[in-house]
């Protein structure tokens, strides 16, 4: 067995800088979302995920594909939310082996209350931090590492920056 390639020092200041800052990043905008909404950053995803699927739905698979999660974490995570009725779990109609997360209509006002605060958040942690020229390298280094991990066959669409959601059979009503 070869010894490892180790980092040398950019190296590693690039890939402690991404780890570093991730978490501090995250941690910041979460405290001030449970503040702003008490909303955690886990349920504000799940519910901006949701917000942005055709017909505020997706199916457990394409949920837990877009967020990285197993099916497991993500049946937990919806049913702490559904209990809080954030969103409504249904089996799709011409399917009832496969569930559907579905955003309530309480969970939609949460999330429209929440994001104001979630931008200010973002704003003051990360964007207004850098200037433009910064921001446009991040944002193009960040395409090149989505573009590199992610591709058509994880479920994704081809530029790898969202879920290849498809449509879900609609519910007569919103169960909120």
């Amino acid at each position: 067995m070869t010894d490892p390639q180790w980092l040398d020092d950019v190296e590693m200041r690039a890939w402690l800088g991404y780890v570093r800052t991730r978490d501090l990043i995250a941690a910041a905008i979460g405290r001030d979302a449970g503040r702003a909404a008490n909303l955690s950053w886990v349920e504000y995803s799940v519910l901006v995920y949701l917000a942005d699927a055709p017909g505020q739905r997706l199916t457990f698979a394409d949920l837990a594909g877009a967020l990285e999660w197993s099916q497991s974490r993500l049946s937990h995570q919806i049913t702490r939310m559904q209990k809080r009725g954030l969103v409504a779990r249904e089996t799709m109609p011409h399917d009832q082996r496969r569930t559907v997360a579905r955003l309530t209509t309480a969970g939609g006002q949460l999330l429209t209350t929440a994001a104001p605060a979630h931008v200010r958040s973002v704003r003051r942690h990360m964007i207004d931090v850098l200037d433009r020229g910064q921001l446009a390298a991040l944002a193009e280094i960040y395409d090149v590492l989505i573009d590199h991990h992610r591709s058509a066959a994880d479920g994704f669409g081809p530029t790898g920056r969202g879920p290849a959601a498809q449509p879900v059979d609609e519910p007569a009503a919103d169960l909120a």
